[in-house]
């Protein structure tokens, strides 16, 4: 693989690969790992064991958060990002920004990230225990992507993932019925919904958060919403419903309340704007048999994105699942 200085600076490499999905379909994907100090990623001198961590984003996002990355490698952890097809690094002119048929067509991307990842690490030897995590949609698809390849990670993080859509499982079967035709007949017909760039508000430095975003690759109102993506969303969220049965270890992360208003109050700025975050509560409980829930009061919609306070203690939740579900006996971190 030819890895490259990543857009976020010296202590960053990425590389864009291809994948061939099961419909026989080439797509462009972006990894990103992280190099401190310029550094080689993977040295044979750490005396830590073999640790790695991979990161998928949001829908109509991608990988910038330099301290979350910053934080894994504090623990000893390897950091990798994938910046998914049509979406950020990955984004191709001629395609649709965010657009997916199906949600397991970003399975072999994945797979194939996992393998890049886990070719650093020389023979002979034991390949790096995973962790996967997942932001919003990148907390679904990882949470089925680990359901249908269940001896690959060894633990899941999801960050305000988003299992299912406001209100209740009514909610969700009453859209199905409504998108389902147009899904199937004109998938990339897109939807007149309301633009509500609420989220984008309450973190970016350009309105009121503090994180340097790149328009061109996380656009202010996000991507327009397409009958096939919200079709395979529902049908994600139709799959979490009946429960993953996972076996790996999980951590959830939700804030403690959620804002759905249409138009901005200051609540927004420490409540998450895009998920019903009760509802994701239960429907986290579906996952597997090993759950933990972390409600982070003041959080935003990516809990680590939040006001320093508030994500602080996001990762300190985060740090004592880590030394209870993740880290060998006897490890310290």
């Amino acid at each position: 693989m030819m890895w490259q200085t990543d857009i976020l600076g010296a202590d960053f490499e990425s590389c864009a690969f291809q994948a061939t999905g099961v419909d026989g379909a080439e797509r462009t994907a972006t990894l990103v790992r992280h190099v401190p100090n310029g550094g080689e990623g993977v040295t044979a001198s750490r005396e830590l064991p073999r640790r790695a961590v991979l990161f998928l984003h949001g829908w109509s996002d991608y990988f910038f958060n330099v301290e979350l990355a910053q934080f894994w490698t504090g623990k000893g952890f390897e950091f990798f990002a994938l910046d998914m097809h049509n979406h950020g690094r990955s984004l191709q002119a001629h395609t649709h920004g965010g657009y997916v048929a199906d949600l397991d067509d970003y399975d072999a991307e994945i797979s194939r990230a996992i393998g890049i990842i886990e070719a650093l690490w020389p023979d002979p030897g034991p390949k790096p225990a995973l962790t996967l995590i997942g932001h919003s949609t990148g907390g679904l698809i990882a949470a089925l992507w680990v359901s249908r390849h269940p001896d690959v990670a060894s633990s899941l993080v999801l960050n305000s993932p988003w299992l299912e859509m406001h209100g209740s499982s009514l909610v969700r079967r009453a859209a199905r019925t409504m998108v389902g035709p147009l899904a199937r007949l004109r998938p990339e017909t897109v939807l007149r919904l309301p633009e509500r760039g609420f989220y984008w508000r309450s973190i970016s430095s350009a309105a009121e958060g503090e994180w340097t975003l790149d328009d061109n690759y996380r656009p202010p109102l996000a991507f327009p919403v397409r009958a096939g993506w919200l079709s395979a969303v529902l049908a994600g969220h139709s799959r979490v419903a009946r429960g993953l049965r996972i076996e790996i270890p999980i951590l959830v992360l939700l804030s403690g309340a959620s804002e759905n208003g249409m138009i901005w109050t200051e609540a927004m700025r420490s409540t998450d704007v895009v998920l019903d975050v009760n509802i994701i509560a239960v429907r986290a409980m579906a996952l597997g048999r090993s759950v933990t829930l972390e409600r982070i009061d003041g959080g935003l919609h990516d809990v680590f994105l939040s006001p320093p306070r508030v994500r602080n203690y996001a990762y300190d939740r985060l740090s004592r699942w880590i030394r209870g579900y993740v880290l060998e006996e006897g490890a310290t971190d």
